[in-house]
């Protein structure tokens, strides 16, 4: 008999429930070892190869951990990975030789992303500077000090043993009960209603209440058996060991050096003794089918020394080798000794696919993961299973993230190996993907094109971020736009500025529609909904609801919108696939939730003249008194039939209105047409951010998380504590006071721009880091939310890290604009 729900998430000494982790690399060992720390000791881990090392992308990784990451998640993982194999031994070997790490510059171009990323290892919270050639010549000393203009140390990174480590733990695990079994090839996954109940392999079925594809790039093989998509390409990265060099002849250990990574060449480098070992991401992308990896014993068979190590193809290794010889004047009298071209995973957008999938409950995935970060995410997922959550964030890495657009095989692929190309790529945070689009398109994109409407890219959606229609309001600011860097103004345009003025003063046109919509409707949707959420719902119909959805331990999962369009139908507005997955996972029978993002769309009109606009199209009355702020009706505008919604994102007296997909051309068209003589424009998403901090709204995912409450993130206001019992309640009754905030930042110079995740600094001491951040054109200050201490009154300077420099600003008092919301409730 399967565990409860209750069981699993809190065993007992007496139940453990039966876990069976298909693969035995670097992530199942590790899973196996946090799942058996837990008391969760009734763990099985099939391996279809020889151990320890069984042939995936573990048995020939080079062990590389860096830990400074844009992404905060990743940087997590990878603190745990270092801080755990490093005290972790196995026959006297250390699991992890921290010789640091040494990134090298050798453009301006790099040099500034150096000190960026110097700004976001401050903000992570790893030791870390620039230093100079000299620096960077005494730390490696074969280098060519004069292509070098600089570098990035990191001194506590350095080198994962994997395969010592994957023993280490399994000797572990195995002590608390955990069995590992090799040379078990799993050729099924059995399910009945609705759960995974085993693990069939070429030897035998293995009973399981959760089984774990930590398969790396077999992921996909073994989703397919279980029924489940897994968005994952693997793709070969090719690997080179030179013959002994003079330069390290006599070496007595495996390194001494910090590992070393050339990225305006696509390379790396590390020492194996009296060698060197150079890793190239400058090739082609070489994708590999998963259903077409050999199995260990085929591949043995074919002459490869194991599944993952693909022969090396020598055409891709010439320009890297002429690279690495440049810098590196001591190989060139060198010559390769050994090669491979060594498969590893990747996915869309290059994280981690991790979670249990709703498809089929109790299976998990632990994919896409590399060493780096293989032990934060064993952690993660351990804790996941365990306690219900894991301890930090990882919302970017949750298998529903990828909407159904993104998860075609040739998506996936086309995504995966882009990814692959980019990995040592100087990317700007704005950045958007160049393919394949355009993907999905609102109903108005023909004249949002038409406009010229310049576009970036959110899941799968083109989103307009402004148009050069508007160019001609740019005369109008005159001087008061200051002038900005290189790096803030990619992906920038002054033109942003004259549509959030022209907001602020007129009327404007806000294509709203990637924005998710959820239809709940049943006779218990009401129930559900309230029990789910952090605010009052029990409204009579048109009343809109701002609300937040909590995990157990009282962490922000996400915020919505809840519209009561009837006694039991509701339209909720949310944020990301995982919020429609998390609500179907707790629907109660006869509630029905339909995501209908795809069917609709959506127009913000906001403005000071929105009702001069939208009052003529219609015969309701949108007067402040017959159609108040944060209701909802069911109307008509010309001839479209919409829903408007009085709520306003930017600041500013408007609605949002909606309309199924087929009529969204003629409402676009209705709205311009009427907003002709009022000088409506549209305007795009470069100035809805701005407007959106100058107010002082969230963006969950980037201001708030799982990891922040209500409290600390500034969305209490959207808890009743006695409306009843909801999802996190008592963890919320049970916190102490917040010793961090959400806090609100004004730059001082009124020319400087941050972008996000830079760190901040309290008198001299980095105390946190930028979440949001973007000029506030009505302010003439730039606007930065940051995560900081608790008590930091308004008025308290501070300063924020960009590209190497102390940018001072100073603690606001929120709302920033319009504190007493006159313009929104007129």
């Amino acid at each position: 008999m399967s565990a409860t729900p209750e069981e699993r998430t809190h065993p007992s000494p007496e139940i453990s429930p039966r876990v069976v982790i298909v693969g035995a690399g670097i992530v199942g060992c590790s899973l196996a070892d946090e799942l058996t720390a837990r008391g969760w000791t009734d763990v099985t881990v099939l391996e279809q190869g020889p151990l320890p090392a069984p042939g995936g992308s573990t048995s020939h990784a080079p062990g590389l951990v860096f830990r400074t990451s844009p992404s905060k998640t990743l940087t997590e993982f990878a603190r745990y990975t270092v801080e755990k194999f490093g005290s972790l031994r196995h026959d006297g070997v250390p699991c992890f030789d921290p010789v640091g790490g040494l990134e090298l510059a050798t453009t301006p171009e790099r040099l500034a992303d150096l000190h960026r990323r110097a700004g976001l290892a401050a903000a992570r919270g790893v030791d870390g500077e620039v230093v100079s050639a000299a620096r960077c010549k005494e730390l490696w000393p074969l280098l060519d000090e004069s292509m070098v203009l600089g570098g990035f140390h990191t001194p506590d990174d350095g080198l994962a043993r994997a395969l010592p480590a994957c023993r280490a733990q399994l000797d572990r695990a195995t002590a608390r009960g955990a069995r590992f079994l090799d040379r078990h090839t799993v050729t099924g996954v059995e399910r009945a209603d609705g759960r995974v109940t085993g693990v069939v392999t070429d030897r035998g079925v293995f009973p399981a209440d959760h089984v774990v594809s930590a398969a790396g790039f077999w992921g996909p093989v073994i989703g397919r058996m279980a029924g489940i998509d897994v968005p994952l390409q693997p793709l070969a990265h090719q690997y080179a060991r030179t013959r002994p060099l003079p330069a390290l002849s006599g070496a007595s250990r495996e390194a001494t050096w910090p590992i070393l990574r050339f990225q305006d060449a696509d390379l790396y480098f590390r020492e194996h003794h009296d060698r060197i070992g150079i890793g190239s991401y400058a090739h082609r992308p070489l994708p590999v089918d998963p259903f077409g990896v050999p199995s260990y014993d085929e591949a043995r068979a074919r002459d490869m020394e194991m599944p993952s190590s693909y022969p090396f193809t020598e055409e891709d290794w010439a320009p890297s080798w002429a690279d690495a010889r440049r810098l590196l004047p001591a190989l060139r009298a060198a010559e390769v000794e050994s090669g491979f071209n060594g498969v590893f995973s990747f996915t869309p957008d290059g994280m981690p696919l991790l979670g249990e999938t709703r498809e089929l409950r109790g299976f998990w995935l632990a994919e896409a993961v590399w060493v780096t970060h293989s032990a934060g995410v064993a952690r993660a997922v351990a804790e996941w299973m365990v306690d219900g959550r894991p301890s930090i964030d990882v919302h970017d890495c949750d298998v529903t993230r990828f909407e159904e657009a993104q998860r075609s095989p040739a998506y996936v692929r086309e995504r995966g190996s882009q990814q692959f190309v980019e990995v040592y790529d100087v990317v700007h945070p704005h950045q958007p993907i160049e393919q394949p689009r355009p993907l999905r398109v609102s109903p108005f994109h023909a004249r949002q094109e038409r406009l010229g409407a310049h576009f970036l890219e959110g899941g799968g959606w083109e989103r307009p971020h402004w148009y050069e229609a508007n160019a001609p309001l740019v005369a109008s600011l005159g001087a008061e736009l200051p002038e900005r860097d290189p790096w803030s103004a990619r992906h920038w345009s002054p033109v942003a500025a004259a549509e959030a003025r022209a907001t602020r003063e007129g009327v404007a046109l806000y294509d709203m529609t990637p924005l998710r919509r959820l239809e709940v409707t049943g006779p218990g949707a009401l129930d559900f909904l309230d029990r789910m959420t952090t605010n009052k719902l029990r409204k009579k119909p048109g009343a809109v609801t701002y609300t937040l959805l909590l995990d157990e331990s009282g962490g922000i999962r996400s915020d919505l919108t809840v519209a009561r369009l009837a006694e039991d139908h509701f339209q909720v507005g949310a944020n990301s696939p995982a919020d429609l997955d998390h609500l179907l996972r707790h629907a109660p029978a006869g509630v029905h939730i339909r995501d209908i993002t795809s069917g609709t769309c959506c127009v913000g009109v906001w403005g000071p003249l929105a009702r001069a606009l939208v009052q003529p199209l219609t015969a309701e009355d949108f007067s402040h008194e017959g159609f108040g702020y944060f209701r909802a009706k069911r109307t008509h505008l010309g001839h479209v039939p919409v829903t408007a919604m009085r709520l306003s994102y930017v600041g500013e007296l408007g609605w949002e209105l909606y309309t199924t997909a087929d009529l969204g051309l003629r409402l676009w068209d209705t709205l311009w047409e009427a907003g002709r003589e009022l000088g409506v424009i549209a305007a795009g998403r470069s100035a809805f951010n701005s407007l959106r901090l100058e107010k002082g709204y969230r963006a969950w995912g980037t201001d708030m998380t799982a990891e922040h409450t209500p409290a600390e993130a500034g969305v209490g206001f959207a808890v009743r504590m006695d409306k009843g019992d909801f999802v996190g309640r008592d963890a919320l009754r049970d916190r102490p006071e917040p010793t961090r905030r959400l806090t609100p930042l004004l730059l001082d110079d009124p020319a400087a721009v941050v972008l996000g995740s830079e760190p901040v600094s309290v008198d001299g001491t980095t105390a946190g880091y930028v979440t949001s951040a973007a000029y506030g054109y009505t302010l003439g200050r730039c606007v930065a939310y940051a995560w900081l201490p608790a008590g930091l009154a308004p008025g308290t300077g501070v300063h924020i890290e960009y590209f190497g420099e102390k940018v001072p600003a100073t603690v606001a008092e929120e709302p920033l604009f319009d504190p007493e919301m006159t313009r929104i409730r007129r």
